[in-house]
């Protein structure tokens, strides 16, 4: 994933600023909350950005502008999509497990 220059509503923010806490960033760059990951929400981040910029990436060079990208821990993407979805939860599964059950949280996980 480039390292690009993001803007947030809480500010102007790097993407590998985004990954410091070593967990998944779900990065929406089309329509705010326009892709719903609430049954992975305790283990991924949903950041809602805009980028005005080429996509320039190695070796590959300048590629179009996705509407949303899934990107790992470590920097890899998971998933690049488009506000349709398509295919958005089977990645979330494979990458980061199955989807939680309606009102689960870690807490309520740890305090059972």
């Amino acid at each position: 994933m480039p390292d690009l220059d993001l803007v947030t509503a809480e500010g102007p923010v790097r993407v590998f600023t985004l990954l410091h806490a070593a967990q998944p960033v779900m990065l929406n760059l089309g329509e705010p909350g326009g892709l719903d990951i609430t049954p992975w929400a305790d283990r991924v981040r949903a950041i809602d950005a805009k980028y005005a910029g080429p996509w320039e990436l190695p070796v590959i060079g300048v590629v179009s502008d996705p509407t949303a990208v899934l990107i790992r821990p470590d920097g890899y993407l998971a998933w690049v999509g488009d506000p349709t979805g398509w295919g958005l939860a089977e990645a979330l599964t494979t990458w980061f497990g199955p989807r939680s059950p309606p009102g689960f949280t870690r807490r309520s996980a740890t305090a059972m």
